[in-house]
């Protein structure tokens, strides 16, 4: 059966809650200290993902194999960014497939179809930040024609000194 892509609408906010914590558990996994994981991570992004579907600079996707959904992605536009040294840009945010469709393509379709909808917006690029032990995510990025521009760094602060 052929996978359908389109935009989300309210009724899919359930499996966009989902699939949202799911994408947040895995980068949590992969570096607790630096990926936040929110008590109730579903209801945040069913609500996030929900609102923002409804904005008109935000692309919020959806895949449905046989019915289902089981995937999205998720982009917007953003402004000009001094200190990122970005022009206006489109940011892909997200990007979730579920284990049983995984390797069937949909991740890559969801992918084109963010960058085809977000550059419908007038942006010239489109950036995305992929986790650094997410190397399956990168390969597919780079097969698709995204490039290596920076590399994020982060560090954890000192115990702030006690007061005696």
């Amino acid at each position: 059966m052929p996978v359908t892509l389109r935009p989300a609408k309210p009724s899919d906010e359930p499996a966009l809650g989902r699939m949202g914590a799911a994408l947040a558990r895995l980068h949590h996994g992969f570096d607790g200290p630096r990926f936040m994981l929110p008590e109730d991570v579903e209801a945040g992004f069913r609500e996030w993902l929900g609102r923002e579907a409804a904005e008109p600079d935000a692309v919020v996707l959806v895949a449905e194999l046989d019915g289902e959904i089981v995937g999205y992605a998720y982009g917007r536009v953003e402004p000009m960014d001094w200190n990122a040294l970005l022009d206006r840009a489109g940011a892909f945010h997200d990007l979730w497939v579920d284990a049983k469709a995984r390797g069937t393509g949909v991740g890559a379709q969801l992918a084109e179809e963010l960058m085809r909808r977000l550059t419908a917006l007038g942006v010239p690029r489109v950036v995305l930040h992929a986790a650094a032990k997410n190397e399956p995510a990168q390969r597919m990025f780079a097969r698709l024609g995204w490039r290596p521009t920076m590399v994020e760094m982060t560090r954890e602060a000192a115990p702030a000194p006690k007061k005696t």
